[in-house]
């Protein structure tokens, strides 16, 4: 299990090629050039930002789970964990990071999980897949493409037995994390509004994106 670990780099927002807020229930795409620094920002703490990460020239080479827990030897994301691609390829790396402490094994909320989890009721309320499936359709990425996500600020602690708990969420507001891009890496983001469980602190708000490169 990773401990948490806190770290901050300076970079002034006035000096930023992307700034854009992201409301809850909202989403993003776009491509962070190689080498650029990719800000997510808690704006009002205890939110979870569900992203997906893609090759920008091979959308076929996706962010893996599974492929980063079992190099990094740890379950948890935070400052250094390297996102690796199923075919082993490195996407990016954490590069600062204030919230502590990220789960990439809870997965990302669905109309269809809703309903298994939570009732019924809850089958019309927005959900991180659909909201995946339309920031991403301008960039070629249907249903087949959707693969593992990083839950950014979201708490799933393991129990003794390795079962996943919701728990509230080690963040506050204005914590962040920030990736440098080792390769052109599409970065596509449902701001999660999910209501149902801890994950945001029963409240879903905005998040803040901000991306430092050459323009």
């Amino acid at each position: 299990m990773t401990a948490v670990v806190e770290t901050a780099v300076e970079l002034r927002d006035a000096d930023a090629a992307l700034d854009r807020v992201v409301q809850a229930g909202d989403g993003f795409a776009g491509v962070i050039p190689a080498g650029g620094e990719f800000r997510i920002v808690d704006l009002c703490g205890n939110q979870a930002a569900d992203t997906l990460f893609y090759d920008a020239l091979d959308l076929g080479n996706r962010y893996s789970a599974t492929d980063t827990i079992r190099e990094q030897g740890a379950v948890y994301l935070t400052t250094g964990s390297q996102l690796l691609s199923h075919r082993g390829d490195l996407l990016v790396t954490i590069s600062a990071d204030t919230g502590g402490r990220h789960d990439t094994v809870g997965g990302a909320c669905s109309q269809e999980s809703n309903v298994i989890r939570y009732g019924s009721h809850t089958r019309h309320q927005h959900a991180c897949r659909e909201t995946f499936l339309r920031y991403g359709a301008p960039f070629g990425i249907g249903a087949r493409e959707l693969g593992h996500n990083v839950n950014f600020f979201m708490n799933v602690p393991l129990t003794p037995a390795g079962a996943l708990t919701f728990a509230d969420g080690l963040s506050g507001p204005g914590k962040y994390v920030q990736v440098r891009a080792e390769r052109d890496v599409l970065v596509l983001i449902s701001n999660c509004p999910q209501l149902n469980n801890p994950c945001n602190g029963w409240n879903p708000t905005p998040i803040r994106l901000l991306g430092w490169w050459q323009a």
